[in-house]
């Protein structure tokens, strides 16, 4: 049973769209603002969001980012009562598969979420390389392994360590939100797992020393950037 997640802060048709996607088959949770419908993604595997565009706490929009900066591929269809132009093509810029605007057929919607995850199918896609380039350096993440110069100098790696680095990796040269990378990885942005995360940015900074044209960089205020 394919899993969704459904992020609508309109109690009845969120509900309503619970409802009738559980009865055609779709395991379906519902959040009715952005940060519950983060706190559902960080949690559970998907195979597919609804987002509503206008939400409380946090838009979609900036929910979509987040999931986008996660590194799991999942297909997202935007919901929303607005019909401009812009809205539309902003959605698609921060990485929505499809768009509908309120009112929509319900019909309609369960097509396009078929079609779609028809599009995600394992089968019919490459698998996502495990093999991440940085500088000099080799990661492998499905082994937890740093290496550099071939298999000379090869670093095993924790699985925080494996995490951490893999985040970093995928948002490569680009800001990485302190808060955004906790609640990923630890589950919440509290001060004590601000301090743990610090202590494996240090480990992660020792492991890449060696390639002075990769560094990770304190951004004040807003978290870090690996440069490479």
């Amino acid at each position: 049973m394919p899993k969704l997640l459904l992020v609508e802060d309109d109690p009845n048709l969120g509900q309503l769209l619970q409802e009738y996607l559980s009865a055609k088959g779709y395991d379906t949770d519902l959040a009715t603002d952005g940060n519950k419908g983060w706190q559902e993604f960080i949690a559970n595997t998907y195979d597919l969001c609804i987002f509503d565009v206008m939400l409380p706490k946090k838009d979609g929009f900036s929910l979509a980012k987040e999931v986008r900066m996660s590194g799991r591929d999942i297909p997202i269809i935007f919901l929303t009562a607005k019909s401009m132009k812009e809205d539309t093509i902003h959605g698609f810029r921060v990485g929505a598969d499809d768009y509908m605007t309120k009112p929509f057929s319900m019909e309609e919607l369960l097509l396009r979420i078929q079609a779609i995850l028809r599009r995600y199918r394992k089968e019919d896609t490459p698998a996502q390389s495990s093999i991440y380039q940085i500088g000099t350096y080799s990661f492998d993440y499905d082994h937890q392994l740093l290496s550099r110069n071939g298999n000379e100098q090869t670093q095993k790696l924790t699985s925080k360590e494996s995490e951490l680095l893999k985040l970093f990796a995928q948002n490569k040269n680009q800001p990485l939100s302190r808060s955004f990378a906790l609640k990923l990885i630890w589950g919440d942005d509290s001060y004590f797992n601000a301090r743990s995360m610090d202590v494996y940015i240090t480990k992660l900074r020792k492991y890449l020393k060696e390639d002075e044209s990769v560094q990770i960089v304190n951004l004040h205020g807003e978290g870090f950037k690996l440069m490479a």
